[in-house]
């Protein structure tokens, strides 16, 4: 590793040290992440990789293979020639957009920071600074530079969701509606919106109105070139809720058929399947789930309590355990 890249590796750490007595763990919410939604393509809109031939080809031929790692050395090492030139911050803030591809939230924000105190940034780089800030759990963070945006472009209807997200996120459900109301009539078609919106009105209580929402979410979810499952899931919580277990376990199997591999699918089912009476399905769901997510506690309780119920006390015991270890290691 170049001695630029590890410089810049050793301040993350250090800065990552701080925050992790001061960051709460992250608690397992209902919609889709960010990084799940807010991907970004390399290197934001409007920069030009500023590099030589030879490195140009490098780092091109890197992204194709995925290789960040390589790629993000490039870029910084190049960047670290000049710190304080115009150049120094282009390849910065596409080395930004990098490190979030590569899942290193917290180097993709420090690029960025880095970047931005030479140039302003561009939307696209703020908009994934917000997202890695999100990633962070620093919320706060995200709001100001998603509020920045959406005050520059106040039209573009997915900065005003994401700010309801934050909204949603810190249980402040009547300004989330009231941000989705708005981000529905500027995106009508927008599927994560109107789930959104009944996962708030499923936390206030009312029903009728969730339903609605999920069932028009799932609607055009359906009409999407890569359907999500979590219109699907998140509509058949709110019907076991009221009773409804065969819609429910309807729109489950659909869920899992998007994404055989999202652990709470399957666990959801799994939940819904034991409602039913159907327990050697929803022991299989349940394993499933585990199998995904192997630190996954919710699952190996619920089959505790289906192998007591069989008088199964062995393998009862041995999921309770297995819980509970998993618990704890999640606080």
């Amino acid at each position: 590793m170049s001695c630029c890249l590890q410089t810049f590796r050793t301040c993350a750490l250090l800065f990552s040290c701080v925050w992790i007595s001061v960051v709460p763990a992250a608690t397992q919410r209902r919609p889709e992440a960010p990084e799940q939604l807010a991907m970004p393509e390399p290197g934001p809109a409007g920069l030009q990789l500023q590099l030589d031939s030879e490195q140009r080809a490098q780092v091109e031929a890197a992204l194709a293979k995925k290789d960040y790692k390589s790629a993000e050395a490039v870029l910084v090492e190049e960047a670290d020639k000049q710190p304080k030139s115009a150049r120094a911050a282009n390849l910065l803030e596409f080395a930004g957009g990098i490190f979030f591809l590569d899942r290193e939230y917290l180097n993709s924000a420090i690029a960025f920071k880095k970047a931005e105190a030479i140039a302003p940034l561009r939307e696209r780089s703020r908009f994934t600074l917000a997202m890695a800030y999100i990633e962070l759990g620093r919320p706060q963070w995200a709001r100001a530079e998603l509020e920045r945006l959406s005050i520059s472009a106040p039209g573009n209807a997915l900065y005003l969701y994401w700010l309801a997200r934050l909204d949603y996120d810190g249980h402040k459900y009547t300004e989330a509606l009231s941000r989705l109301q708005k981000v529905t009539a500027l995106d009508p078609a927008m599927v994560r919106a109107h789930d959104l919106l009944g996962l708030c009105y499923d936390y206030m209580g009312d029903q009728d109105k969730a339903i609605a929402s999920f069932e028009r979410a799932v609607q055009l979810n359906r009409a999407q070139a890569r359907p999500s499952p979590w219109p699907h899931l998140d509509m058949a919580v709110s019907q076991v809720e009221i009773g409804r277990l065969k819609d429910a376990e309807n729109n489950l199997r659909e869920a899992v058929q998007y994404d055989p591999g999202l652990p709470r699918a399957h666990y959801e089912l799994g939940r819904v399947l034991d409602q039913e009476g159907k327990t050697d399905e929803a022991v299989q769901e349940l394993k499933a789930a585990s199998a995904d997510d192997p630190n996954y506690p919710e699952p190996h309780y619920l089959l505790g309590r289906i192998y007591h119920r069989l008088g199964k006390d062995e393998l009862a015991k041995s999921e309770v355990q297995q819980f509970q270890k998993l618990q704890m290691k999640r606080h």
